[in-house]
This record gives structure tokens, sequence and C-alpha cells, in this order.
């Protein structure tokens, strides 16, 4: 595989999934970590993703810019915000996970739409404040400088402690027979615990993560009770998820 080749796949596992493992990536494409390394230390160079210690996050995750032009499938992304604010109602207490499509969701929100919101996301905090009918609650803890999101144990405790009628998450990666995973660990039990505090859990999710799978299991499908994609529900993409019972928009 030639350099540029090798660079092109790296860029699209990082716009993809938002963050990598160096590991991952030389696994995945069958070269030295030395070399991915290197790659990526050039990609960052070049101002096209971030590298952070033992990977890379993209620039949409870890610049939030007011322009989004750095946000990979924003127009997908923004299609399954505006269906998820379909399910919403006024007086809702619901919970905004963070990520670029949760943050899209966030933005999206119509400004007459009364609601109580909780987020770890400072970037989605900062997007809710300037809604004028959307009571904000930041839930707080270690801030992670990848993703801007609060993490570790303060924050599992605040969750426990809380019961919203929906919680809109985002994941690294979805198999219809595996379930949700990611990569990192700590952000696997703070999403257990986001799921633990809902009545109803939604997965927004684009159509290209489907049928992928990473070491640490968030849930089993049967935890998500809707999951938003940009495909219509009756795309054969989504065959594998019409026999799970999950509602499909």
């Amino acid at each position: 595989m030639l350099k540029e080749e090798r660079q092109h796949a790296i860029l699209n596992e990082v716009e993809l999934h938002n963050r990598v493992l160096l590991t991952d990536l030389a696994e995945k494409l069958d070269v030295s970590i030395d070399t991915v390394r290197r790659d990526v230390k050039e990609l960052d160079a070049d101002h096209l993703l971030v590298k952070v210690h033992g990977g890379a996050v993209s620039l949409g995750f870890a610049n939030h810019s007011p322009t989004r032009g750095n946000v990979y499938a924003l127009d997908k992304k923004m299609t399954i915000a505006k269906k998820a604010i379909k399910l919403l109602r006024d007086n809702s207490v619901v919970l905004i996970d963070g990520g670029t499509t949760c943050l899209e969701l966030a933005r999206l929100l119509p400004t007459n739409l009364k609601l109580t919101c909780f987020t770890l996301s400072l970037p989605v905090a900062m997007e809710l404040v300037g809604k004028p009918n959307v009571d904000t609650i930041f839930i707080g803890g270690a801030l992670s400088k990848d993703s801007q999101m609060a993490v570790g144990s303060n924050t599992i405790l605040t969750l426990s402690q809380i019961k919203v009628d929906y919680s809109f998450i985002g994941t690294g990666y979805v198999d219809a027979e595996f379930g949700l995973t990611e990569f990192d660990w700590d952000v696997v039990q703070t999403k257990k615990a986001i799921i633990s505090a809902s009545k109803k859990t939604v997965l927004l999710c684009i159509s290209e993560k489907l049928n992928s799978q990473h070491r640490f299991k968030t849930c089993d499908l049967n935890f998500i009770n809707t999951m938003v994609t940009e495909l219509e529900p009756w795309d054969e993409k989504l065959e594998g998820f019409k026999k799970m019972n999950i509602q499909l928009l």
C-alpha cells in the first residue's frame, strides 16, 4: 500500500470513529506501529487530524467549530438529528451524550421546545445554554481533553442519581448480534451508566458504523429502544437489525 493510500485509510478510520488507536490502525493496515505513528504525525502537521497519546482523534471531535466544516458526514448527522428531534415532547427530561452527532441534535433543537436536558459533554452544554427554553444541567467529573466530556467515578455516581425520559447516545461501533462496543473502557462504563439512568435509550448512528465491533462491550442491542440512522427504515443495510426488538428511524 502506498503512503498516500495508507494515510487516506487512516483519515477515513479517524473521521468515521472519531477516535482510534495506533495499534488498531497498524493491525488494520498490516503495517508497523512506527509506520502508523509517522503517518499520524504527518497528518497532524498537515492539520488533517489531531495526534494524541497512543492514537488520533478527528478534527470535528477535538475542535468544535461554529462553521462545522470539519465534521465528517455532516449532512448524514443532520438528517439523524432531525429524525431524533421528532421523539421529543415539551417538558421532557432528557440526556444528550457527547460526539458530533449528538452535538448536531443539540444544535438543531427548536427554540420553542421546553426541555430539561442533562449532558456530560462540554460542547453540547455550551450549545444548549443558547436555547431559551432548555434548562441545562451539566454532569461534572474529570474532563477528557480528547472529547471534552466528563468521565470517571464522579460522573457515574451522578448518573446513578437521575432517571431521564430519553437519553440520546452515540457509539463507536454497533453490530446487530454483538451490540454496542468501544475501545475505551472508561467510555463504556460511562455509557452503561447513561443507559441505566434512562427510561428509554436512543442510539444515533451513521450507517457506516453498522456491522462493526471493538473489544469492550457497552450493551446488547436490546438495551436500545430506538436506533436512528440517515437511512430509511426499510433500507437493506438495516436487514440484520430488523429482526431485533428495536425501533428503526
